[in-house]
């Protein structure tokens, strides 16, 4: 680990500015801004970011080829070790990760970490809850070493098993992709795996980015059967915003439920598979 910082003990999937700014200097910053339709997330982390963060590149370094395992595939292990070693998060490196979407998307990474047993949280409300001045420069840190570390089994799921599940399939995604009514150019199908139930993830969030309290987000699971120990798999488009979900159940004390990677985007290319609407 950095000589010149220490960690700031357990994290949970969640943290606000406050905490942030009292442990600034035990963690890594990294702002993950991606976007759907081809914006570059490094421009706009280039026109202004929390200063010190580092930029994670989603596509090159959270993501596999795109191909028959979906949009945004789990990268190999060792892709993403050297990836986040190079840009100075080593595997006692503590992180807070952000976007400008609510941590919808800089959820990704956080996931990726905390299966892998790393230490890592969401700045709860993102880039607009920081409440300091923007930094424009590249930040680079010194490289660390990252050991390879397998994707544990235990928290993924593929298409099979997403079709012989016994529990709750969530889709993450917003109503009008998972109904149907809206397909955007990664759905090669409009609707929803059968049987999956849709909670929203960016419905998770209040107007200004931030999670709802625990006790609205609870009951907003309860009301899709999801109680404590339910075993669930949550999915979206192309396992990024199905991340935030997994993200929430942990941090309101539900579980830490299974990510399928492929998402929509996979499932509904498999020969045979059929979309519910």
């Amino acid at each position: 680990m950095d000589a010149q910082r220490k960690r700031p003990g357990v994290m949970r999937p969640f943290v606000d500015d406050a905490w942030l700014q009292a442990h600034r200097d035990e963690v890594v910053l990294a702002d993950v801004r991606w976007y759907l339709d081809g914006t570059s997330g490094e421009a706009a982390y280039r026109s202004g970011h929390i200063p010190g963060a580092v930029f994670v590149d989603l596509d090159r370094w959270l993501s596999g080829d795109a191909g028959p395992a979906g949009l945004n595939p789990l990268p190999d292990p060792a892709v993403f070790a050297r990836g986040l070693g190079g840009l100075g998060i080593g595997e006692d490196t503590a992180v807070v990760a952000y976007d400008d979407a609510g941590g919808v998307i800089a959820a990704r990474l956080v996931w990726m970490l905390r299966a892998i047993g790393g230490s890592a949280a969401l700045l709860d409300g993102g880039l607009a809850a920081w409440s300091g001045d923007l930094g424009t420069d590249l930040v680079r840190l010194a490289p660390q070493e990252r050991p390879v570390i397998p994707w544990p089994a235990e928290l993924l799921a593929d298409a099979d098993e997403v079709d012989a599940w016994p529990g709750l399939v969530l889709d993450a995604r917003n109503p009008d992709r998972f109904d149907g009514s809206l397909q955007v150019p990664s759905d090669p199908l409009p609707g929803h795996i059968p049987g999956a139930v849709n909670i929203p993830c960016r419905r998770n969030l209040d107007a200004e980015g931030r999670l709802l309290s625990a006790a609205t987000l609870r009951e907003t699971f309860r009301r899709a059967g999801v109680e404590d120990g339910a075993e669930v798999i949550s999915s979206c488009g192309s396992g990024v915003t199905a991340c935030h979900t997994l993200l929430t159940l942990e941090h309101i004390g539900l579980g830490r439920g299974r990510l399928y990677p492929g998402g929509w985007s996979e499932y509904a290319a498999i020969p045979g598979r059929s979309a519910q609407r």
